[in-house]
């Protein structure tokens, strides 16, 4: 198995798509701004998450969800292979409300991995479609459906992190000094580090590098030039945007924007 091989193909479905990748990759703790639903089909990896420590095989399921915090590695010599779809949170929405309709419902995968899970199949329709939308759409809800829970929203979140969470959110390009994310929080830096790191598992520097990561991808999938991409994501330069992409996906923006 060679230390990094990724393919990524579209899935028919509005801003989704699916990323097949070989790699003994070890991923730093990082989150997506989409959910996740991935097979393991070779070998196995362990990941901490805010949902606990988990070890999944092949045949398991393994689920992501937004802003989720969360690492992976593999368990064995030789790395491991899995395939997972990427979906936009408005998609998802979308098919929870015709699952469960409720109003101002929102919903969250609950569990990590479904071992041996008979949803392996459902997943492989759904990459069989090829990209056909009806057949996407039906394979999408088949999938879903015993996955969506109401979500758990964290208790005690101070409305004021929450706010500093959602201006990072909006301008992750910027460079807000921490002495300043404090002041609108009315907290000593002290205080915003050790509120902001619980919420999110992570400081707001790292936080705001993860959001800038996510812009760069979302620019180089619509084939914005890569120098183009790192500066309208706030990178210093393409070697700094780089590094980071690597350490997060596992290769270079390049080969990504070529998978």
């Amino acid at each position: 198995m060679s230390s990094a091989a990724f393919h990524l193909r579209p899935l028919g479905l509005p801003g989704g798509y699916a990323v097949t990748a070989a790699s003994d990759h070890r991923f730093p703790k990082h989150h997506h701004d989409l959910f996740g639903i991935g097979l393991i089909e070779q070998g196995a990896q362990k990941s901490w998450s805010g949902r606990g420590m988990v070890e999944a095989a092949a045949g398991d399921v393994i689920t992501v969800n937004p802003g989720e915090v969360h690492d992976g590695a593999p368990l064995a010599d030789g790395g491991r292979r899995w395939t997972i779809l990427y979906l936009p949170p408005a998609l998802v929405a979308a098919a929870a409300d015709d699952i469960a309709p409720g109003p101002g419902a929102r919903f969250e995968f609950s569990q990590p991995v479904y071992r041996a899970s008979p949803l392996a199949p459902r997943l492989r329709a759904l990459l069989a479609a090829g990209g056909d939308p009806s057949a996407a759409e039906e394979g999408l809800l088949s999938v879903l459906t015993p996955l969506l829970h109401p979500e758990s929203r964290p208790h005690g979140a101070p409305r004021a992190i929450l706010t500093i969470r959602e201006w990072i959110d909006t301008e992750p390009e910027a460079d807000i000094p921490l002495a300043v994310l404090a002041a609108r929080a009315n907290l000593s830096r002290f205080q915003l580090l050790r509120s902001f790191a619980r919420l999110t598992g992570m400081t707001p520097h790292a936080y705001r590098l993860q959001r800038r990561v996510q812009v760069a991808r979302r620019l180089i999938l619509s084939g914005i030039p890569l120098a183009e991409a790192a500066a309208a994501s706030g990178f210093a330069d393409q070697s700094h945007m780089t590094r980071l992409f690597r350490r997060v996906y596992g290769l270079a923006p390049g080969a990504f924007a070529r998978a």
